[in-house]
């Protein structure tokens, strides 16, 4: 069995070629059982989360053994004042046909890859083409991956970085620029938000940060953070104002804040959700329009994401 760790992945991966991989998946499919989902409570500070994501290929419609894979994951919201990542995890594939171990990833860098590259995915059906300025919402772990998985599938000129604390969006900011990107702050969320064609974000944030009735016509929303009912990113401005998709159905009505609340408030009906990647990238249904459509992607992370990353991490190192 191997064992990959965050510089292995990194070395296997490349930004437009895991898009490629995860729509060659979504269009094919996977087999993905609704993923167990846990609270862990302390008696001091906030609970954990405690995430077991199974999947396998459909043997039935592939050659060969094919995989099957689990990740476990654990996001522990306080690890930011500690200094240290909120989400933990790690990544187990194993034969499909023997079930013999074959690979242990980096869970936590698989998980950057792979939501990032589910991100740029959905852009490629619903931001414009023309898009070139990206706001990336929050500095966390996975604010790097986000802009340069954007920047993989559209020609993003300018990114700007906003987070509560602007140091640490300097932080990220400086990191993009030495690799060749065109980053800086953004001291004023809401005066960003009138500017950018993309806005990505992934925070834990339980109050609204994209306020929908700044969103310029045109604007593609990309929704990352708020993993659970109770947190949220968008307001209902956002929401109404948004042509809406998520990655899947399934996990979006049950698990996204951003959906569940505005679905439990009567602002939006189960059926305003135009598409999920599935449907995407079977043609099933559209993506934008016309230049003038604001569109929402929602994601709360799917297994056969991690499936997808992981088989191709472990065919880069054998």
């Amino acid at each position: 069995m191997q064992m990959i760790d965050a510089a292995g992945v990194d070395k296997a991966l490349t930004f437009p070629g895991l898009t490629e991989i995860l729509r060659r998946m979504f269009r094919d499919g996977a087999i993905q059982p609704v993923r167990h989902h846990h609270t862990v409570s302390r008696p001091h500070g906030t609970a954990s989360t405690l995430l077991l994501m199974p999947a396998w290929t459909d043997l039935a419609r592939t050659e060969g053994n094919g995989h099957i894979g689990v990740k476990i994951v654990t996001v522990s919201p306080d690890n930011n004042a500690i200094g240290k990542p909120a989400v933990m995890g790690l990544y187990l594939l194993l034969d499909g046909t023997t079930g013999e171990p074959e690979a242990l990833i980096d869970g936590q860098r698989l998980t950057q890859w792979r939501t990032a590259c589910a991100s740029s995915l959905a852009a490629s059906y619903l931001a414009r083409e023309d898009a070139s300025n990206l706001l990336v919402v929050g500095a966390g772990a996975l604010a790097p991956f986000l802009a340069k998985a954007h920047s993989a599938v559209r020609p993003i000129d300018e990114i700007r970085i906003w987070n509560r604390t602007p140091a640490n969006a300097r932080k990220v900011a400086d990191a993009l620029n030495a690799e060749g990107l065109n980053a800086s702050v953004a001291l004023d969320l809401d005066a960003a938000l009138p500017w950018a064609d993309i806005v990505s974000a992934a925070t834990i944030s339980t109050l609204p940060l994209v306020k929908g009735a700044l969103l310029k016509p045109g604007t593609h929303v990309d929704l990352v953070g708020a993993f659970s009912p109770t947190m949220r990113e968008s307001d209902d401005d956002a929401i109404r104002r948004s042509r809406i998709y998520v990655d899947t159905r399934a996990g979006a009505v049950k698990e996204a804040g951003d959906i569940v609340q505005p679905i439990a408030d009567g602002v939006i009906g189960p059926d305003d959700i135009v598409a999920d990647l599935f449907e995407l990238t079977r043609e099933q249904k559209p993506g934008r329009e016309n230049a003038e459509q604001i569109t929402l992607f929602k994601s709360v992370g799917a297994a056969i994401e991690d499936l997808a990353a992981g088989i191709a991490v472990f065919d880069a190192s054998t």
